[in-house]
This record gives structure tokens, sequence and C-alpha cells, in this order.
């Protein structure tokens, strides 16, 4: 079902007429009454007035980015957009569909990555109805609809993932927030698009790991900070010393053979790899 426009005419100039005609069908009334008058003059007084008092039913107020779903007996009509007090048939059923935009945020869930390991995330969604008419016959609540349909797009979304990065490229939950929101709000589009709904931003608002394997898993995460650093200290050291080398012989300094390379080259990786400061000890003699 499709969103189709209905007119309606402004509320003040019509409930101005209305209460013209109960003025008049109430003074025709008493008046035949008092003077004597006809029984068609009644009978149309009493006519103008109650049809003048139903038709003020008719009445309604519609709010700026508000819809109202006309139907009548049943059967959609209409929608109706414009702002302010407007008049339809008294006998329309009228639904009024609130067109801003809203959000909220989802429940913490725990789900199993794409790894397996149990974490908990959760997501902020922001929505908009766009399609009043969808919205009200095609879903039966369509605020709980989207609701669960969130829920539904979160987990289908974090099982895709994994937690951590493992390989250069790889699309991760910690590391490539803006593309795994894109991911999920896409997913969710896809569900809410029947309900007349618009996914404006999804993003992931929280994320751990389930607390019966955080500290098993921070343990992990060190220990692979612990071998990244150690790894470029001694990419960064074995440079240095190469370097120093280099310019020792480029400048003629010292002559070195083979052993005293191998010594100095230990020494200079001790004191650029060690994690204390370290003592130097000064050779008044020979090396050998």
């Amino acid at each position: 079902m499709k969103e189709s426009p209905i007119r309606s005419l402004p509320g003040i100039p019509m409930l101005l007429a209305l209460l013209a005609g109960i003025a008049a069908g109430v003074w025709l009334f008493a008046g035949g009454g008092v003077q004597g008058g006809s029984i068609a003059q009644l009978i149309g007084g009493l006519l103008l007035a109650i049809v003048s008092g139903v038709s003020i039913f008719g009445l309604y107020t519609v709010q700026p980015n508000q819809a109202v779903v006309v139907s009548l007996f049943g059967k959609y009509v209409g929608t109706v957009k414009e702002n302010g007090l407007r008049w339809n048939n008294p006998f329309y059923g009228k639904k009024k569909i609130s067109q801003r935009i809203r959000n909220f945020e989802s429940g913490k869930l725990k789900v199993n990555e794409l790894d397996g390991s149990p974490i908990e995330i959760a997501s902020v969604i922001v929505w908009q109805v766009v399609d009043a008419s969808e919205a009200v016959y095609n879903v039966d609540d369509y605020e709980s609809f989207v609701h669960i349909q969130a829920e539904s797009a979160l987990r289908a979304m974090a099982t895709s993932y994994p937690y951590d990065q493992h390989e250069d490229g790889q699309l991760a939950l910690r590391s490539h927030a803006a593309e795994v929101g894109e991911h999920l709000k896409q997913e969710l589009q896809e569900r809410l698009a029947d309900a007349g709904i618009a996914v404006l931003d999804a993003r992931i608002s929280h994320l751990a790991y389930a607390p019966e394997i955080a500290q098993a898993m921070l343990q992990r995460q060190q220990a692979n900070a612990i071998i990244a650093a150690r790894t470029r200290i001694v990419s960064g050291a074995v440079g240095m010393v190469e370097m120093a080398l280099a310019e020792l012989q480029k400048n003629g300094v010292v002559q070195l053979d083979e052993e005293r390379k191998a010594q100095m080259v230990s020494n200079l990786l001790v004191v650029l790899c060690g994690e204390r400061s370290t003592q130097p000890i000064v050779n008044a003699g020979s090396l050998y």
C-alpha cells in the first residue's frame, strides 16, 4: 500500500460556517415554534442544526511533521499533511502519525561474533516515518516493529565481523565503526522498507567482550600489543646498529674485525632493546 494524498478544507472557515449553521438552525426552529411557523420551517431548522453539529466532528488538527491517515469504514481514503485546523467528512476515521525524526538505543545484546567469542553490543538507531499509510496498514505496531527489527539486524550484523582485526584489510567491529554502522543501516533499512520507515543513521553505542571472557581477551590484547611494540623496537634497533657501523666504516674512525663487530652489535642491541637503563662499563685495557 502506497500513500495517497487527499485534500482537506481549511478548518477556521468551516468552523465559522458550521457555528453559523447551528445558530441559523436554532433560530429557525425556535422562531417557527414561537410564531407558529410551518412544519417545513421547524424540520428544516432542526435538520440544519443537527447536520451542522455533526459536521463539527470533522474538524481536526495537524501539527508540523505529522500526517493523518484517513479511512472510511475500514477502507483507506488518503493521507492529509496540511498543517493547522482542517476539516473532512465527519464519518472518516483519522489516525495521526508523527513524521518527526526519532531515535532510540537498543538494549545490550549478548551475541557471538564471527570468531565465536561472546560479546556485548548495543546500537543507536535514528529513524523516521516517510509513508504514513504503510506504517499504519502494513504492520500492526510500527514502533514495536522498529525496535524488534533493530535488535534482529544488530544480531545478524554482529555475527558477520570479528571483534578485532586479525588480517590486513579485514573489517572488524572495534576498528571499523563507520563501515560496520553503514552495514547495520542497510540491513535495517531492508527490514523496515515495507513499513514505510526510513533509517537515517545507525551506529554502535556499546561494544565489549562478555564478562566471562573479558579478562582472557584483555590478556590477549596486551600480549599482542607487547609483541607489536617489541617488533618495532627490534626493527628500529637493527636499523640504528646498521647505521652506526656504516658511519664508523665510512669515516674511518675505527677498524673493526668480525668479532669486534659482533661484540658491538650485541652491546648496542642490549642498550637499545632493554627495558631498563644500562650501566656502562669502561674498559681501560685491550678487548682481549
